[in-house]
């Protein structure tokens, strides 16, 4: 099977058109902007902040109104062009780059792009593409099916449902954020998130076995910690890496004032 017929079959007869633009778009965008900011951080030929005055218009400014136009827009089109459809979708995805990149500010309230915060709009950028590509492939979150016509089938259904559900919120609460993510479409990794033990720094953690919970358990604890620098911090350490490679890094002193970046470009 070609290229060509493949996406035709698996995207455009699908109906998928409007995620893949939407997701392109994204990815784009983001490298884009990122590319972008580390020459205006370097201070590369004519690359700089945009201000009107004295004001500094970061760039979620932009994503947002685009993504308003874009999603006003798909609502008008959806039901009249596909390629107009398809085209907003595209628009929305640049909007929602723009928004990502900036969501430790949005977060924090203040602009912590360069910083050790700053890595929380990395990491929404990359849950927001691991998300759509799982969507754009065909996966159903939760394990959702259309329900079969009959009360046992609607039942079993709504039970699958709310099993993974329940699965999930158990696995997010212990800390696991990305396999509780890609378990919303991999039932099974959901099972094993909930069993396992919890990260120290969880909620989970706190609530049931770390100093201060009504029971601590040290000795619960102690195995949280130790798996969480035998393997977990190992495991990071790679994803900051791929994260700097990509994004830049976000905890270094800024190239020309020898101070650590205040602002975010």
């Amino acid at each position: 099977m070609s290229v060509g017929s493949w996406f035709q079959e698996r995207i455009i007869d699908s109906g998928r058109l409007p995620l893949f633009c939407f997701v392109v778009a994204l990815i784009v965008t983001f490298l884009f902007t990122r590319v972008n900011v580390r020459l205006i951080r370097a201070r590369v030929g004519w690359f700089r902040d945009v201000s009107v005055g004295d004001v500094h218009v970061h760039h979620v400014v932009f994503g947002v109104v685009l993504m308003l136009f874009g999603g006003v827009a798909g609502l008008v089109t959806a039901g009249l062009s596909p390629g107009w459809y398809a085209f907003t979708a595209a628009v929305f995805g640049v909007g929602a780059a723009l928004v990502l990149d900036e969501f430790a500010l949005i977060l924090h309230l203040r602009d912590v792009y360069w910083s050790e915060e700053g890595r929380t709009s990395v990491d929404a950028v990359f849950v927001a593409i691991a998300v759509t590509v799982l969507l754009l492939l065909g996966l159903r979150p939760l394990g959702w099916e259309t329900p079969e016509p009959s009360p046992a089938g609607r039942w079993t259904a709504v039970l699958v449902l709310v099993a993974n559900l329940v699965l999930a919120v158990v696995t997010l609460l212990k800390g696991k954020i990305w396999t509780g993510l890609v378990g919303l479409f991999v039932p099974f990794l959901l099972i094993v998130g909930a069993v396992r033990l919890a990260r120290p720094g969880s909620p989970w953690a706190r609530w049931f076995f770390a100093p201060g919970a009504r029971r601590p358990r040290p000795s619960k604890m102690a195995r949280a910690v130790h798996r969480e620098t035998r393997w977990r911090r190992p495991v990071i350490k790679v994803k900051i890496a791929v994260q700097e490679f990509v994004s830049g890094r976000h905890d270094l002193p800024s190239a020309w004032s020898g101070e650590p970046q205040r602002t975010k470009k």
